[in-house]
């Protein structure tokens, strides 16, 4: 907020913007937004429509939160590989920001760990289902 703050009062009041700071914040917001994803992957904290969720039998509802989680774990994992490669391109290439020559691999190499970090934490969360799931049943026919 920092960077912002005193980019915006520089264009305002001095009408000179600071060099390189549209490159830092982006960058920024990448560590912010890819750092948070898995915690809420975690805590299982993504933004969900369950609105018909109370119309639905027991075993429909965790059926299909299993098969959310899969199809996440499925979407990051493969995220993850892809901004993997992507990052190994980046190093053969010097790829760099345009202004302040930051290589952009290392960020794309965290994106995708993270990425695959948050898919495997999805298939912790398949197995929590599972299990759950078992011990459900369990607990019903012991009743």
């Amino acid at each position: 907020m920092a960077l912002t703050f005193v980019d915006v009062g520089g264009r305002k009041f001095f009408d000179h913007s600071l060099p390189g700071s549209l490159e830092l914040t982006e960058l920024l917001m990448v560590v912010v937004i890819f750092a948070a994803l898995p915690l809420v992957s975690l805590r299982d904290e993504h933004v969900t429509f369950d609105s018909l969720d109370s119309f639905l039998p027991n075993l429909v509802r965790q059926l299909q939160d299993l098969l959310v989680h899969l199809v996440c774990a499925a979407a990051l994992l493969g995220l993850g590989w892809l901004m993997g490669r992507t990052a190994m391109q980046f190093i053969e290439n010097g790829e760099t920001t345009a202004q302040l020559g930051i290589p952009k691999a290392p960020f794309l190499f965290g994106m995708a760990g993270l990425c695959a970090l948050s898919g495997l934490l999805h298939l912790r969360l398949c197995w929590d289902s599972l299990r759950g799931s078992a011990h459900a049943a369990h607990v019903n026919r012991t009743l």
